[in-house]
């Protein structure tokens, strides 16, 4: 029976063997198999012949080797391999991103982010303060949306949204998220520093269009601004802001790392998705506490527009709350679920000049 080279590639690559092999290590392969087999002819750079049990037996013989293949490998081909995807990992974490990258500013992708997350948080605001403008306005008739609407209305507009500008700008539309990316350097500094500025300045011009459209209702229901409500104290207010940013960024984390996507792939769950279900979440727990910040550049802009003291006092606690619950989110994902700091520690001990 004549078998092919086009057969016998074919029986060694990766679609039956992973990883593939290189050509040396094919050769050494078939002159172990030859030594141990009954064959009658095997060149290895030619077409070659086999009765049909030599062939069954040779290929079983391939497959049965394969816990050799580190061994056949020298270690100049397996550092080949890995970066075409072929590494023990299924999945590949990107390269931290640099703390100061100034080759950013020389890209149009840079600013056209910047003008998705202005634009991205200009519709934000717009969207859901019209909202609770709307819910204080009929409050006392059966047709305010109620709490459950207004968590319905953060929560959706962040699904759409991140769904719309992931591809662009990532889709923070948040400081705090922004932010927890820079402490797990999934962004440079001064990509986060002009992301935030730019949130900040979507978030005024939302608000403000609001406003706009319904001056009166704007002034006497609040702006939307953010502030802790009575019954609580300001440490209430500041713990739920932390939680709140915390469970929402910890679900930013696991649902855009690439462990997940690379495992999880035959689930078609959009990342999005779980974003916006976080802020749904979080706004039903502390609408009644602080009206629910967890994002400096939603209180921020709504007191800017507002311009009432009472939106400045507590205002503090809607950055330093979500400051802090979105670096503790970044810790607890990337120092211990994915384990980096026992990782770093694993390879400072192995460094043979250390």
């Amino acid at each position: 029976m004549k078998l092919s080279t086009d057969l016998y590639h074919k029986y060694t690559s990766r679609d039956h063997y992973t990883p593939s092999l290189p050509r040396e290590a094919i050769h050494s392969l078939i002159a172990s198999a030859t030594s141990e087999l009954s064959v009658s002819h095997l060149p290895c750079n030619s077409e070659f012949l086999f009765t049909s049990p030599a062939i069954l037996s040779f290929f079983e013989f391939i497959s049965s080797r394969r816990s050799s293949i580190p061994a056949i490998m020298t270690k100049e081909e397996r550092k080949e391999l890995e970066p075409q995807g072929f590494a023990s990992k299924d999945y590949t974490d990107p390269p931290p991103a640099a703390l100061i990258e100034t080759s950013e500013f020389k890209l149009w992708s840079f600013y056209r982010a910047l003008i998705a997350e202005f634009t991205a948080t200009l519709l934000f605001l717009y969207i859901t303060i019209a909202t609770v403008i709307g819910h204080s306005r009929n409050s006392t008739n059966c047709g305010s949306v109620g709490v459950l609407g207004i968590a319905w209305s953060f929560g959706g507009m962040i699904f759409v949204l991140v769904y719309c500008t992931a591809g662009i700008s990532g889709g923070h539309i948040n400081p705090a998220v922004t932010f927890g990316l820079f402490l797990a350097r999934k962004v440079s500094l001064p990509r986060a520093i002009f992301y935030m500025i730019a949130q900040c300045l979507g978030a005024i011009c939302g608000a403000g269009l609001v406003k706009a459209f319904q001056k009166s209702f704007y002034d006497i229901y609040g702006g939307g601004a953010n502030y802790v409500h009575h019954g609580y104290t300001k440490g209430v207010g500041l713990a739920a802001e932390i939680i709140g940013t915390f469970v929402l960024v910890y679900t930013v984390f696991s649902a855009t790392d690439p462990k997940r996507s690379a495992r999880d792939s035959h689930v078609p769950v959009l990342a999005p998705l779980p974003i916006g279900f976080a802020v749904f979440m979080v706004h039903l727990a502390t609408i009644p506490i602080t009206g629910t910040g967890i994002n400096p550049a939603r209180s921020f802009g709504a007191a800017v527009i507002y311009g009432h003291k009472q939106s400045w006092n507590d205002h503090w606690i809607f950055w330093v709350g979500p400051f802090i619950g979105a670096a503790l989110a970044s810790a607890y994902h990337q120092y211990i679920l994915r384990a980096a700091a026992i990782k770093a520690l694993g390879s400072f001990r192995s460094n043979a000049n250390v």
